[in-house]
């Protein structure tokens, strides 16, 4: 017995303090209800909601695959990675891709690439960087409807809609900053225009349903606000109507009470302490007619460019409003069409992973209706929808995009780690948090730099693809220079076969005009169809 004492007396006191805590949590395991789990095997039963709990990082570095991961792959985002941080990007060995898969995408090259010299070199360079390439848009947007600020976009990718909110200020400043340095626009997001779009680049002020940086306290549209952000932020160069995302369309955003600072309540012009909740639909119109009336109003008042930015399933009210556009010469001068494969804003998993088509079923839908009527030479189009890689993006320029948008590969160009925790507020990079400490780990300086670096990077492929199939230009590539895969019979048909159309294209002869004169131009380019 004696020896027992002993015994016990040499035990460390911390032991005994971890064993009487061990004991209560098993205790209230037992006399708890709520967790099946941790009733029936007290204590241990908690190592189940830990794994739980890090499974996706489990997953995301141990045991998925190299090509396994969405939404973005591990392949996919290390060269995002690679090329942010001007690291070797470069692939050894061959593909690592099952070719064969249904969809895979193949894209034609020339027997004799697009020959680049002294004389053909000019518009994919920037200033004295041999290594910073931009390619302007073919199309002048505006200058159809004959707005007092048409507006050539410098490149032809872009940052897409992401509102100041969902992500930190710093974040924002990052992407801002870059997209200066670059060249590209900075579309706002529903958010409104932040302190952070406001560091040189062009702006594409994004307006959702409850209108926020331009509403009276009851969430109604006002003219006379719109008019005046616009006069005092002559960066913003167009203004996107937004009905629908691709993540959840139909259905309103919602950014939680927890996200909301004192500056985003001044910025939106909504309280503290309530989650936001914005409306599925348009308070300022009710139908196709309404809406063009809504944007021509806009656009009479601010002189700015106007488009729409729309996820697409049903296809009447497209066709609506493509006919109204030919009897009255009234409407939108760009349409963006947000593929259903969602995107940075939060949803619940029905509407992100059921409701609204893919990108490439919604952009070819709603171009065929456009073409129908003649109208894709007067419309600038702009997709979006994982199109930050260079295959994707040329695939999208063939479908008919004059100009494509990005938005979670430039959150992977900072930074992100697709953690999926952005509706959380404890995103672990900062990137979409308002948590003033996650926040405080992004560098501005830093980060816009890896985005410039990453843009840099993804237009130089883009052009090198371009150049390799012939062409100077991505929008002259057509829907017969890029097949698919229809899978195990072992055959590959054109985008054209499979999606039922042919593309409008830029003559050649115009983006050899266009290549000289300002991006800031204001002569449309028109377009020929081509069989």
């Amino acid at each position: 017995m004696e020896t027992v004492w002993s015994f016990l007396a040499s035990v460390p006191v911390w032991l005994y303090i971890i064993l009487a805590i061990a004991i209560i949590i098993a205790l209230r395991d037992v006399l708890q209800r709520k967790h099946t789990i941790q009733h029936n095997f007290p204590l241990v039963g908690h190592f189940r909601y830990m794994i739980e709990t890090i499974g996706p990082e489990l997953r995301q570095y141990i045991v998925a695959n190299n090509r396994e991961e969405l939404p973005f792959n591990r392949r996919q985002r290390s060269w995002i990675y690679a090329s942010s941080k001007k690291e070797n990007n470069y692939q050894g060995f061959g593909t690592d891709q099952n070719i064969q898969e249904a969809g895979y995408v193949f894209i034609k090259p020339a027997m004799l690439p697009y020959r680049v010299d002294s004389t053909h070199s000019h518009h994919v360079k920037n200033g004295n960087d041999p290594h910073h390439y931009t390619i302007p848009s073919a199309k002048v947007i505006g200058a159809y409807h004959g707005r007092k600020r048409p507006y050539r976009p410098r490149s032809v990718v872009n940052v897409s809609a992401m509102s100041y909110g969902s992500l930190s200020a710093r974040a924002i400043e990052s992407l801002n900053k870059g997209s200066f340095k670059f060249g590209n626009y900075h579309n706002t997001g529903e958010g409104g225009l932040s302190p952070y779009h406001k560091y040189g680049a062009d702006v594409v002020f994004n307006m959702g349903t409850s209108y926020f940086g331009v509403r009276d306290d009851e969430g109604n549209f006002v003219m006379e606000k719109l008019v005046k952000l616009m006069q005092n932020n002559p960066t913003v160069r167009m203004i996107e109507l937004k009905l629908s995302q691709g993540a959840k369309p139909g259905k309103g955003g919602v950014l939680p009470a927890s996200k909301i600072t004192a500056e985003i309540a001044e910025i939106r012009g909504v309280p503290i302490g309530k989650d936001v909740v914005s409306p599925p639909y348009h308070s300022a119109f009710s139908d196709v007619r309404g809406m063009v009336d809504f944007i021509e109003q806009m656009a009479a008042a601010t002189g700015l460019p106007v488009g729409i930015k729309s996820a697409v399933g049903k296809t009447e009210m497209w066709e609506e409003l493509a006919d109204l556009m030919v009897e009255t010469g009234k409407g939108p001068d760009f349409i963006t069409i947000d593929g259903g494969e969602g995107g940075t804003g939060a949803a619940p998993p029905s509407f992100a992973d059921h409701v609204s088509l893919p990108l490439v079923f919604a952009f070819s839908t709603v171009y065929k209706i456009f073409q129908k009527h003649n109208l894709n030479d007067k419309i600038t189009f702009i997709a979006s929808g994982k199109l930050g890689l260079p295959a994707q993006a040329v695939m999208a320029f063939a479908m008919g995009a004059d100009v494509i948008n990005v938005a979670r590969e430039a959150m992977l160009s900072i930074g992100c780690i697709q953690a999926q925790s952005c509706h959380t507020n404890r995103c672990p990079t900062g990137i979409a948090t308002n948590n003033k400490w996650l926040e405080s780990g992004i560098d501005p300086a830093l980060k816009s730099e890896r985005f410039n670096n990453y843009m840099k990077t993804l237009a130089k492929e883009i052009i090198e693809i371009t150049h390799a199939a012939g062409y100077e230009h991505p929008c002259q590539f057509g829907m017969a220079d890029i097949d698919i895969s229809m899978g195990d019979n072992n055959r590959t048909i054109t985008l054209a076969d499979n999606y039922g159309y042919l593309k409008t294209v830029v003559p050649f002869s115009d983006i050899k005009a266009l290549l000289e004169c300002d991006h800031l131009g204001g002569r449309d380019i028109p377009g020929e169809k081509v069989a």
